[in-house]
């Protein structure tokens, strides 16, 4: 059933007149007729009463009048927000996050996004790196935070932050206490990670990692993709855990300290992955805030003469 000729109908509905009917609508009167005769043939009733003196409707017609009003007035909402998500003003902003990665800078972007578009809700959701990656490709989600590299093939990849690594220490442990853990240090220790496809690029990271300072740790990776699992397990005495940085600012657990990491100390670029091709303004506009929020750790950086600064300082 074509919206067109329900406004058809409600204007003669409305006017009881082909004629100024199609005056209103800015057609020639046989054409309007036809189109409501054609309205009619579809649903199988006469709307109106046809005389040589005018038209009235039909009990049917009263009737349909009503629902035809309210399917308008919804078509014309939707039609209205479809409008105001391409032009940033309304909508939603589908974010994918990887568990064990959220660096400072991701909410703050998150909050200043939120006070510049309040008609926009954020909607985050904690997945796997890949299937953040593939959600963003199908469309499910508008932008996803990964650590890089990413096999994002066909998506556009903004890189904005960088994750330092920590270890995850034991009270208990003979290295705790220390103001900062090389990775040679880490030898003849468990080391706790979270499964690989948490976050394959922080993984493979802390591997390589130890493995330049030829170490070669037994690997126990946590029955599930929590941090609170992989500290748990340290609490225990169960190893040492190698875990992003931003991990040390939002996860407090009895009997274990964070301790910085020496160089060299894996580091993990963190990149926004989004669909190619011009960006929903929304989509770019959170994008362009989390670089510039980013801009003036790097710059700081870049004078210093370091490759990067902790995020968290």
């Amino acid at each position: 059933m074509e919206l067109r000729r329900l406004r058809y109908f409600v204007a003669v509905a409305e006017e009881l007149h082909f004629r100024r009917a199609a005056e209103r609508l800015h057609l020639a009167q046989p054409a309007l007729s036809q189109q409501v005769r054609k309205l009619e043939l579809e649903i199988g009733v006469d709307l109106f009463h046809r005389t040589k003196r005018g038209v009235a409707l039909t009990g049917a017609g009263s009737l349909f009048l009503d629902e035809a009003r309210r399917l308008l007035r919804h078509a014309d909402e939707a039609a209205r927000m479809a409008r105001n998500v391409r032009s940033g003003v309304a909508g939603r902003l589908r974010l994918g996050h990887v568990a064990d990665s959220i660096p400072p800078v991701l909410p703050r972007a998150i909050t200043a996004f939120a006070s510049r578009n309040p008609g926009i809700e954020i909607v985050p959701e904690v997945m796997q790196a890949r299937r953040a990656v593939e959600d963003v490709r199908t469309g499910r989600l508008d932008l996803a935070v990964v650590g890089l590299p990413t096999d994002a093939v066909g998506l556009e990849i903004t890189t904005f932050a960088v994750e330092q690594t920590v270890a995850a220490v034991s009270n208990r442990h003979v290295l705790s206490g220390r103001d900062e853990l090389s990775l040679s240090d880490l030898a003849g220790t468990p080391l706790v990670l979270l499964p690989r496809a948490t976050n394959p690029a922080f993984y493979d990271a802390a591997i390589a990692g130890v493995r330049a300072a030829g170490v070669a740790p037994e690997l126990i990776e946590t029955a599930a993709p929590m941090i609170e699992l992989a500290l748990l397990l340290v609490a225990s005495g169960a190893g040492i855990s190698l875990l992003p940085a931003s991990a040390a600012d939002r996860y407090r657990t009895a009997g274990v300290g964070f301790v910085p990491l020496a160089a060299p100390a894996p580091t993990t670029s963190v990149g926004l992955v989004t669909r190619a091709g011009p960006a929903e303004v929304s989509v770019a506009s959170f994008v362009q805030i989390a670089l510039d929020l980013d801009r003036p750790i790097r710059e700081v950086a870049a004078t210093l003469g370091l490759r990067e600064l902790p995020l968290s300082a």
